[in-house]
């Protein structure tokens, strides 16, 4: 089954005359771990915003599992993105008024389906996906605030995978570690997905990570507006 299925893909911003992205086809199937690479500017962010249901597409469609995502309303993209998809954001996105065990809860407050998924208590699961990433256990209870860098990317992870969502999207999320951290965190956030059967797609600019995914996808090499803007 295909996760991700793209035809005829055009998106440029308000006012602007050239498209950004021009993705004839893009295909990624259940279960697949992929990296998408590209430099700044590549339009990297503009495509996991339209994955995501953030912006709409300017023209062609968007196909995730095989749900018509493109032409919903937008009260029903926001209704699939909550049940279906966790994101991890570039710079995490935690909310620093909730607590740790919280602030992974979210999806679930947000997502009956989320919530239906998680076997034992969500508090639970949140603290097995935490102890798992290997979040240190007194970090806890300590402001959001207060957690390294490192240690907020782990809350950001458990939160976009509580409650098994089918397609996970990694928006540079390790752009702040060195490598030796960069690589063990996507190892573990992979036997997590594996565990889940989440599809994982994972956007980064370091192709020193390219080698731990099934595949690698270049953003330049499938979006032709790229060679036509000589981006």
């Amino acid at each position: 089954m295909n996760v991700i299925e793209l035809s005829d893909l055009h998106f440029r911003w308000p006012k602007q005359s050239t498209y950004l992205l021009n993705i004839p086809s893009l295909t990624v199937k259940k279960g697949e771990k992929v990296f998408l690479k590209g430099p700044s500017g590549s339009g990297k962010s503009s495509l996991l915003s339209l994955l995501a249901g953030i912006t709409q597409p300017t023209s062609g469609k968007i196909s995730l599992l095989q749900q018509p995502f493109s032409t919903l309303k937008p009260s029903q993209r926001d209704k699939f993105r909550a049940n279906h998809i966790g994101y991890i954001f570039q710079m995490f996105n935690l909310l620093p008024y909730l607590s740790v065990i919280d602030n992974v809860l979210l999806p679930c407050r947000f997502s009956e389906q989320r919530k239906r998924q998680v076997a034992d208590s969500m508090e639970q699961e949140a603290k097995r996906l935490l102890s798992q990433l290997h979040l240190p256990e007194e970090c806890l209870e300590k402001p959001i605030s207060e957690l390294s860098i490192g240690q907020q990317q782990r809350v950001a992870a458990a939160r976009a995978l509580i409650g098994k969502p089918e397609l996970l999207i990694a928006d540079e999320p390790t752009s702040a570690l060195d490598h030796d951290n960069r690589e063990a965190f996507i190892q573990l956030l992979m036997a997590e997905c594996e565990q889940a059967g989440t599809t994982l797609l994972f956007v980064s600019h370091d192709e020193t990570l390219e080698a731990l995914f099934d595949r690698s996808i270049t953003l330049k090499d499938i979006n032709q507006a790229a060679r036509e803007n000589h981006l």
